[in-house]
């Protein structure tokens, strides 16, 4: 059982488990492509992500430098540091004050995750 935070303000998401991963990656590889690529996402999809987090903040998470001869690249801002940071703790504190509830609830399941009976799959009706 797995429990994924996702921070949302009137129905936006504003952090959860991608974009914090996605930020974690540029951070690394200083590439919203590279980042992108290793999340399994094209490059179109990880710009969106990061400008929807650069318009949601006071101030920019991400900033980007377009390629070419002198090569492009990207890196967190201060506030985006920060922010990971702040939601990289807030998912410890959470996993940490609710592990007694994700046992409780996961004791209380019907059947485990290795059923060998062959049922219990999302497809199953």
């Amino acid at each position: 059982m797995v429990l994924r935070l996702r921070l949302q303000r009137q129905g936006d998401i504003l952090l959860g488990p991608g974009r914090a991963d996605l930020l974690t990656y540029i951070a690394e590889s200083g590439s919203i492509a590279a980042a992108g690529r290793r999340m399994g996402m094209s490059y179109k999809r990880a710009w969106a992500l990061v400008e929807s987090m650069n318009t949601t903040f006071q101030e920019r998470l991400v900033l980007a430098a377009k390629g070419g001869a002198g090569g492009g690249g990207a890196r967190l801002t201060p506030l985006g540091t920060r922010m990971l940071a702040a939601y990289r703790g807030l998912e410890a504190a959470t996993a940490t004050a609710g592990a007694s509830y994700l046992h409780e609830i996961e004791a209380s399941l019907l059947v485990s995750p290795e059923r060998k009976d062959g049922y219990g799959g999302q497809n199953d009706q």
